[in-house]
């Protein structure tokens, strides 16, 4: 048995949506049950109610009163009579439950996922469902089924082309199927070869099944059927075939996509689930809050040094608020064990071993240095001191927003002379030491500009006057001539070695502030 809530969280946010959760919400579901007419519809405790002939929200209304009237576990509605104001009273009033279904599910097809979802708990509630499979144990069973139907080996694959499940039966195969079981994504060159076809301008379109011939590089002939739910594409599946295929026997493949989808949904629910848990986790860490050992644990985070990481990605302007954990999901393609990651202030952390290969920051820094948003690493501590290493990460990206170190990845422990100065120049101008001594009556000047840069790169190259030059992009002659302006006009010694480390503290300050 399963309840309200657990449907909803089983099915996914992309085809439902709590409206309002009553006491009700944890009443155990038995059924589904097809709503016409309220007075005309038979329904029993514990149903379901899909309010299908719904078209007014007088309906709506008398259909939640007479569902409540006889127990109904909950009512179904599609926008907009689901989240109309007079259903939500109705539903308080009478302790039933309300779920919207998303406005481009066809009805027939939820009512038989729904069946699907009560089959698969009471089939769990008696073991014998899963049992050592692991989270894509049906995947794989699903496409050993879906080989059977079309009679040639099959893929599952998701939106961004990685392999979730592949068919036990090899007896059809070429090089492009071999490198995408063997890589567990398609390959960019197969599909550059598939999208240059329109394969995925199709499966956008929604089409039942798509037929690709064979290709004059070797690539076999492809029958591609899109996985959908709720107007969103979910997946696909990839059948190796050996030429054109009845109809019948592709619209049998196409039949499995709603059982995939079901799966897939299902999988999503739980690793969002799982996400938000391990978020959580990681804001406490990162906090240096609870108890750091029982996190740990729970993060699965091993006894080496680990760096903390903030991502920047909102700076740049491709990567929006929405599409941050998109952002997640692409950076840790290909690395390894997914990193502990939490959204924090607007930034993501993630908590990574500070080792070589799979998982570790050199890994994870070669992937975000190829999406290009601002990435700055704390260096690698015991998990005790992890918050001291997110302050580093801090740090070191305020250096890359303020454009004092080149990015797009700065690591605390590589820009150290950076930091060091501009923790002198934030002390130094707190106390003031700009404004004393002569570089006060050299500021004042029209033309302090040059005066003051001038000043500063000659104390920086001290006894170098070419490279003095160079930094400033000008001769060393005139480098010559300006700096005997400037001793003219600067009534200070620039032979004490004390004078000189006075002056280059306070044009620190006045640079890096």
């Amino acid at each position: 048995m399963i309840s309200v809530q657990g449907v909803v969280d089983r099915m996914g946010p992309t085809l439902l949506r709590t409206v309002l959760a009553t006491d009700e919400h944890a009443r155990l579901v038995t059924d589904v049950v097809i709503a016409e007419t309220a007075r005309r519809t038979q329904v029993a405790a514990g149903d379901l109610v899909l309010g299908i002939a719904v078209q007014s929200t007088a309906e709506a209304v008398e259909l939640v009163g007479h569902c409540a009237e006889h127990g109904a576990a909950a009512v179904l509605l599609k926008p907009p009579h689901a989240v109309r104001n007079a259903v939500k009273a109705a539903a308080r009033r009478t302790g039933t439950a309300v779920v919207e279904v998303h406005a481009a599910t066809a009805w027939a097809q939820l009512v038989w996922l729904l069946r699907s979802v009560l089959d698969a708990a009471a089939d769990e509630a008696a073991n014998a469902l899963n049992s050592g499979a692991g989270p894509f144990g049906d995947l794989f069973r699903l496409a050993d089924a879906a080989a059977a139907v079309v009679d040639a080996p099959v893929t599952i694959e998701d939106a961004n082309s990685r392999v979730l499940a592949y068919s036990a039966r090899q007896d059809r195969t070429d090089p492009a199927r071999v490198s995408t079981i063997m890589g567990r994504r398609v390959p960019d060159d197969v599909l550059a070869r598939f999208r240059s076809r329109g394969v995925f301008r199709e499966l956008s379109r929604g089409r039942t099944a798509i037929f690709v011939p064979a290709q004059q590089d070797g690539t076999l002939p492809r029958l591609i059927v899109p996985i959908r739910m709720g107007g969103e594409l979910l997946g696909s599946m990839w059948a190796v075939v050996a030429g054109p295929v009845p109809d019948e026997r592709a619209a049998a493949f196409a039949d499995a996509a709603p059982v995939v989808a079901l799966h897939l949904l299902r999988r999503r629910a739980r690793e969002d689930a799982e996400r938000r848990r391990s978020a959580e986790l990681v804001r406490a860490v990162l906090d240096g809050s609870g108890s750091l050992r029982l996190v740990a644990a729970e993060l699965d985070l091993s006894t080496e040094p680990h760096r903390v990481v903030a991502i920047d990605a909102q700076a740049d302007d491709a990567l929006g608020e929405g599409v941050r954990l998109a952002l997640l999901e692409r950076l840790t393609e290909g690395v390894g064990k997914r990193p502990a990651v939490a959204d924090l202030h607007g930034l993501l952390y993630a908590i990574v071993p500070d080792t070589a290969g799979p998982g570790g920051w050199p890994a994870l820094r070669a992937a975000l240095a190829a999406l290009g948003p601002l990435v700055a690493a704390g260096t690698p501590v015991e998990v005790a001191d992890l918050a001291r290493s997110r302050a580093e990460a801090d740090e070191a990206l305020s250096l890359l927003r303020a454009g004092l170190v080149t990015g797009p990845v700065a690591v605390h422990d590589e820009v150290w002379t950076v930091l060091v100065l501009h923790r002198c120049a934030v002390a130094a101008t707190g106390s003031g030491v700009d404004h004393v001594g002569p570089l006060a009556h050299l500021r004042s000047r029209d033309d302090a500009a040059w005066y003051l840069d001038t000043l500063y790169e000659w104390l920086r190259h001290p006894g170098e006057p070419r490279a003095a030059a160079a930094a400033l992009n000008i001769h060393p002659n005139t480098l010559r001539y300006r700096m005997s302006r400037v001793s003219a006009v600067l009534d200070a010694d620039l032979t004490d070695p004390d004078t000189r480390l006075a002056l280059i503290t306070q044009l620190v300050a006045l640079r890096w502030r």
